[in-house]
């Protein structure tokens, strides 16, 4: 592929849809090989949009919108971030060969929510997940949840980072959340996911990327990367996680079978359940995972560093370099402009590294940053990165 100079007539553009903290890690390894990048998102001063070349704030469900931002800008390669886009215009967009969608439109549209993904991991490919079920009302849920069992998790299908998700322990928490996944989902009116609890020791997330060698598709992964969530939401990851062989190939095979099934190039972020031998898909993001941020400290080429060689049809490298982990920053208030103290104290932990987002607003619960440690081994990485993302203070301006 040739790739032409920035804000000319012959430059490479990639439009990011949805422009957070992965989109702009993606934006700055595309800017890097050349690519002129155009960051949108629904609100404004998104991170990407702030290494962006251009950026757009639209209502990324509203298809009429998003058309004539996509048409208007013509790129050549668009790239999902979020779940919450109008899939159809990408379906067309595709069809049309206006433009090519990473890693499809296909894939998009099925992993933008939780029944499309399953359904095709579970019922289509065969592959062993937790028992499920779909509840579009409280009642729906309430049999649902009898049929696969308590204790059980509720999602709403159009979620992400944990938004939504309740752990049901009995009938009595069925009504509470029926109503958190409905006000917490992407869409009013959504359907929710019921899944009964799978008895695992530990779940990974295991980076696949699907990308081109001497003209043909070749699937590679990185090392299994463990995760530590609450209520969903990932609070620290290390790579490598440890796991046996028999898992570690049957994890592969999963992840080979569900992304060639989706199709296109790019990073997959596959999650999996893992408990002895025995592995369960649980869910794929067609795009860099957030507790991948962790390559950025362990492997040769982050993930980013990968997405954006991927897509652009350029070989990756998916070698470990050394063990790592990363620890999330919460902004632990709601305010706008925050201030971040204690940066020099959390780089002076050994080997530590900081990236603070720059999200114009704080939550309780929102990522702001991220502490990256390495170490001898992982237990000594995550210790040097929880040091370090405690050392950062988020306060009002």
């Amino acid at each position: 592929m040739k790739i032409g100079t920035p804000l000319t007539d012959h430059a490479t553009r990639v439009m990011l849809l949805g422009s957070g903290e992965l989109g702009k890690e993606v934006a700055i390894e595309l800017q890097r090989l050349g690519a002129e990048v155009i960051a949108v998102d629904r609100y404004a001063n998104a991170p990407a949009m702030q290494v962006a070349h251009r950026s757009h704030v639209i209502p990324m469900t509203d298809a009429q919108v998003l058309n004539g931002v996509i048409l208007a800008e013509a790129p050549h390669i668009i790239v999902p971030e979020i779940e919450a886009i109008a899939t159809d215009v990408l379906a067309g967009i595709e069809e049309a060969g206006f433009a090519r969608v990473i890693p499809t439109a296909r894939a998009t549209q099925l992993t933008m929510n939780r029944e499309g993904i399953r359904r095709l991991a579970a019922e289509e490919l065969g592959l062993p997940t937790s028992p499920y079920a779909f509840a579009a009302s409280a009642e729906e849920l309430a049999a649902g949840a009898q049929a696969v069992g308590f204790p059980c998790f509720v999602k709403p299908v159009m979620s992400s980072s944990g938004k939504g998700q309740s752990y049901v322990e009995g009938p009595e928490g069925v009504a509470d959340a029926w109503a958190y996944a409905e006000a917490s989902g992407r869409v009013a009116g959504g359907v929710v996911i019921v899944e009964g609890r799978i008895d695992f020791d530990y779940e990974i997330t295991l980076l696949t990327v699907r990308s081109l060698r001497d003209g043909a598709v070749r699937t590679d992964f990185c090392a299994p990367i463990g995760h530590r969530q609450q209520k969903g939401d990932y609070l620290e990851s290390w790579q490598p996680q440890a796991m046996s062989e028999t898992a570690l190939k049957a994890a592969q095979a999963i992840a080979a079978r569900v992304t060639e099934a989706l199709g296109g190039l790019g990073v997959f972020g596959v999650e999996l359940f893992v408990k002895g031998d025995d592995v369960w898909f649980s869910e794929v993001s067609p795009r860099p995972h957030d507790t991948g941020l962790v390559t950025l400290a362990t492997q040769t080429m982050s993930e980013f560093a990968l997405h954006a060689r991927a897509i652009l049809g350029l070989p990756v490298d998916v070698s470990l370099r050394e063990p790592g982990a990363s620890a999330v920053i919460y902004g632990g208030m709601e305010a706008e402009g925050v201030v971040f103290e204690g940066v020099a104290e959390a780089l002076s932990v050994p080997t530590a590294d900081l990236r603070l987002f720059g999200k114009p607003e704080a939550f309780e619960r929102r990522r702001m940053g991220v502490a990256l440690a390495r170490g001898a081994d992982t237990d000594e990485a995550r210790a040097r990165a929880s040091e370090a993302a405690g050392k950062v203070r988020v306060i009002a301006p």
